[in-house]
């Protein structure tokens, strides 16, 4: 019976034996296999098609496998596969975040699922510059290659706020377009409530309307509250405003003119003349700045009716014509490249300057060295100039 007692352990030896030789031969391949998956997961991926980066947009709402799918297609990974069971190990999955990538040429799996956990998207940025018209504001959204669709009709003048906006790839024109109206609508409502006692405009209609032609008259920001003071004078003593960009707005629409203005132009009668026009244009020439809005909404007291360019790039103000008559022959004396002698400048007779109620003397002046036009605002009481057809 001892003997028979025993004969089994041989049995057991061999089981345990192969047990552990199964078990080694296991491990050998999950070794093998994470190395290979680390290997995987570390080594340079695909190189880019084109350049040295590739461009893939991951849309809201896309999950795991939809992600891997768009990547394999943009050639940026090898394997869907192996992207999911990567996020899905590392526990990327959750955290994988929708957007437009640039993915570096033969980056790695982890590059690429850092690159998405991280949300490092690419972002683009669009600016519609204070005082540029909704047309010219158009002409830029149609300029970028990442927007979509059309914009059916330019918007209304002054409907658009002036901002630097952040859009996506994909995104419609429409889109932007309705969130520009949108700022526009909610900043011109914040103003309008902080509005000062000393404004002359009544709506908020009038206040861009106003706006516009302050932020077209100077691109110096400190100037813009007492070009605001000037024009407000003026509408307070029922004197035209005698705004030069209203001339040129009745003419291109926004446009640059590119030129001075000739004397036939300050006699045509666009509806936009404030030459010709009493009080405000029938709409805004551009869209303004908050700056230029604040302007007309809390404009400074002060005495002075006129204003004309000063060779720096601002203006000199002034309370009385023959002031203005000054200035305007120091102006055009730079214009002409001279420096106005001192004994040139008798009050009431300047030489060079426009006589009362003739804003411009010849047909085609030379342009002036800022882009200034050279009509100049008249004498209080002045005759209005002869109208021409609006069609001339």
């Amino acid at each position: 019976m001892a003997k028979g007692e025993g004969a089994p352990k041989p049995k057991r030896k061999g089981l345990v034996v192969a047990l552990l030789a199964a078990s080694a031969t296991f491990s050998l391949f999950l070794i093998a296999g994470l190395a290979w998956a680390w290997s995987v997961y570390y080594s340079p991926g695909p190189t880019a098609r084109q350049g040295d980066t590739t461009v893939v947009t991951l849309p809201s709402g896309s999950g795991v496998s939809a992600i891997a799918a768009t990547l394999k297609n943009a050639g940026v990974i090898r394997s869907v596969d192996m992207f999911k069971a990567a996020a899905t190990l590392t526990g990327a999955d959750r955290r994988l975040r929708a957007g437009e990538y640039e993915v570096p040429t033969r980056a790695s799996l982890k590059t690429v699922i850092q690159l998405l956990t991280d949300g490092r998207v690419v972002r683009h940025f669009v600016t519609i510059p204070e005082g540029w018209s909704s047309a010219q504001a158009v002409g830029i959204l149609n300029g970028e290659t990442i927007l979509t669709g059309t914009i059916d009709a330019v918007p209304e003048e002054g409907s658009l706020w002036a901002d630097t906006y952040e859009i996506s790839r994909g995104e419609t024109r429409a889109s932007v377009i309705a969130r520009m109206q949108r700022d526009a609508e909610r900043n011109l409502a914040e103003l309008w409530a902080r509005r000062g006692p000393n404004t002359v405009v009544r709506t908020p209609e009038e206040a861009v309307i106003l706006a516009s032609i302050v932020e077209k008259e100077t691109g110096v920001a400190r100037e813009r509250p007492r070009v605001a003071a000037v024009f407000s004078n003026r509408i307070r003593l029922g004197m035209r405003l005698e705004s030069d960009p209203t001339i040129i707005y009745g003419i291109t629409k926004g446009r640059p003119l590119g030129r001075g203005i000739r004397l036939s132009e300050l006699r045509r009668d666009t509806g936009w003349n404030t030459y010709l026009i009493d009080g405000l244009p029938p709409t805004p020439i551009a869209n303004p700045g908050r700056q230029s809005l604040e302007a007309v909404l809390n404009p400074p007291t002060t005495q002075d009716l006129f204003f004309v360019a000063d060779g720096t790039g601002g203006h000199a103000f002034a309370r009385t014509y023959a002031e203005h008559l000054a200035n305007v022959s120091r102006w055009r004396a730079i214009e002409a490249g001279k420096a106005p002698p001192a004994e040139a400048l008798p009050p009431g007779v300047v030489p060079g300057a426009p006589p009362p109620g003739a804003a411009a003397t010849e047909e085609a002046a030379p342009p002036p060295l800022t882009g200034e036009s050279v009509i100049t605002m008249q004498a209080p009481g002045a005759l209005t100039p002869q109208r021409a057809p609006a069609n001339q």
